[in-house]
């Protein structure tokens, strides 16, 4: 059984506890998940025990080579996504619907009601998505590939950063550095942020020089067979400020012992906490305002969560971000995120570019 029919087969008994006859999937990246396929504007609908995937002729061939097996029903042109839907709900006997409430538009949704008189509909919530937080080994390796990416681009970075470089310039650099390398593209939008602009978390680079303060932050990741990857550096380009290098280093110690303390059954609650708790007794509490991390798979933010209302334990195969960052308005901000697989005895960090002060130290 291929890893796509593994994946239905545990969405089939999850679809069972809901009491719907079938599943629409609208995410499209919950379709590539279930199918292979890799192209959008196509739905899967997952009955009890069948499946098929409701795109247009445009997809024909991609579906044929991505999916080989997969039925498929190729909506003639003129005829809507919903009247093809229908069509499929009907062979299929359909009496109870589910839908992805969490993703689904309420237009969408009633579109569907008014399609489809006389099928219930029944909102289901994260059924596709908790199956992803959980990697299978091909996940893994892909997730692996990406982190080489991003880990590759990096290091010409690192060598070639120039202080009449402009953040933007560095950004563009290092995307297509990912490119010369092998990647797809970038997880995101890379952040180059210098000085006191490390202190917005989500910084978007600018023409701010290199030189015009001592650091700046890189929050970066590869995107290789749709798998993603996500860290994060500061590089020192000028004198060490000591303050800094203070700061540094609590953020330092902060994602090591959140590292350490990955395992299967830890919540992610327990492991923000141990950041965030080195972090408040260095004084800077107030100045750590997001979670301590996310999970990576085939969209960069996804579950499981590291953060202080995320109660749910840990599981071997999931993969998360451990990123804790400090942010003084006005001064700057550190930041640094490292990849973490967790695994049945504890856990593997899939990252390697060094993070020690020392290591951070280019100029």
């Amino acid at each position: 059984m291929s890893h796509v029919e593994t994946r239905r087969e545990k969405l089939r008994r999850a679809l069972r506890g809901t009491g719907a006859d079938a599943l629409l999937i609208t995410n499209f990246t919950n379709v590539t998940y279930l199918t292979g396929f890799t192209g959008d504007d196509s739905y899967l609908l997952l009955t009890r025990s069948d499946q098929v995937v409701i795109s247009d002729p445009r997809y024909t061939t991609q579906l044929g080579e991505e999916c080989p097996g997969l039925d498929v029903a190729i909506r003639k042109p003129g005829v809507s996504m919903l009247a093809a839907v229908a069509t499929a709900l009907k062979s299929a006997k359909i009496k109870r619907l589910g839908i992805e409430a969490d993703s689904m538009s309420v237009a969408l949704a009633e579109q569907l009601r008014g399609a489809l008189p006389g099928i219930e509909l029944a909102s289901t919530s994260r059924l596709v998505e908790e199956l992803r937080e959980v990697k299978d080994a091909d996940e893994i390796r892909a997730t692996e590939e990406a982190v080489r990416f991003a880990e590759k681009a990096f290091g010409v970075l690192r060598a070639t950063i120039r202080g009449e470089q402009t953040e933007k310039q560095v950004a563009d650099d290092l995307e297509n550095q990912l490119r010369l390398f092998g990647a797809k593209s970038a997880s995101f939008p890379p952040i180059v942020a210098v000085g006191p602009r490390a202190a917005l978390p989500h910084a978007r680079p600018t023409e701010q020089r290199i030189s015009s303060s001592e650091f700046v932050l890189v929050d970066w990741g590869a995107s290789g067979r749709l798998y993603k990857s996500d860290l994060t550096r500061v590089l020192v380009t000028g004198k060490i400020p000591p303050k800094l290098e203070r700061v540094y280093r609590v953020v330092l110690d902060a994602q090591v012992r959140a590292i350490d303390a990955i395992r299967p059954g830890v919540s992610g609650h327990d492991v923000d906490a141990v950041a965030r708790g080195v972090i408040a007794k260095a004084g800077f509490a107030q100045y750590f305002g997001h979670g301590l991390g996310h999970g990576l798979g085939l969209d960069i933010h996804e579950g499981p969560r590291l953060a202080p209302e995320q109660h749910k334990p840990l599981r071997p195969g999931m993969i998360v971000t451990v990123e804790p960052g400090i942010y003084l308005p006005g001064w700057g901000g550190v930041r640094i995120e490292d990849d973490i697989l967790v695994t049945k005895r504890g856990h593997e960090v899939l990252t390697s570019v060094t993070k020690s002060f020392e290591d951070a130290v280019i100029a």
